[in-house]
């Protein structure tokens, strides 16, 4: 019984210290910095059509109004969502993740 809780006690610390090392590898990256975009939509235009907009100028895109904005990370499509006003600012409240699988296989479907 004695020679078990000496084993048990050795796995839990070999835990406790694999955690603490698992924490010291996910700070390491805590820190990388990614550009972070939020799509309303798309469109194409002239060069000649671009230097006639001015202020006060709409720009039609192929998305209707209410439909989810699209969130990257590095280019890279990993929600959607909605438009949120907080505090006087924008936001955008997350709907919808994208699950690393399916992130997976669009890597593939790009390639």
């Amino acid at each position: 019984m004695a020679e078990e809780n000496e084993n048990v006690e050795e796995v839990e610390e070999e835990i406790d210290e694999s955690t603490e090392h698992g924490e010291r590898e996910l700070d390491f990256i805590l820190d990388i910095p990614l550009e972070l975009s939020v799509e309303l939509g798309k469109t194409k235009m002239l060069v000649n059509d671009l230097l006639q907009l001015g202020q006060g100028s709409i720009i039609e895109l192929n998305k209707l109004a209410g439909e989810p904005l699209e969130v990257y990370i590095n280019r890279k499509l990993i929600a959607r969502g909605e438009v949120v006003v907080v505090n006087e600012k924008f936001g955008v409240r997350l709907t919808d993740v994208i699950t690393p699988i399916d992130r997976v296989k669009s890597l593939a479907a790009e390639e």
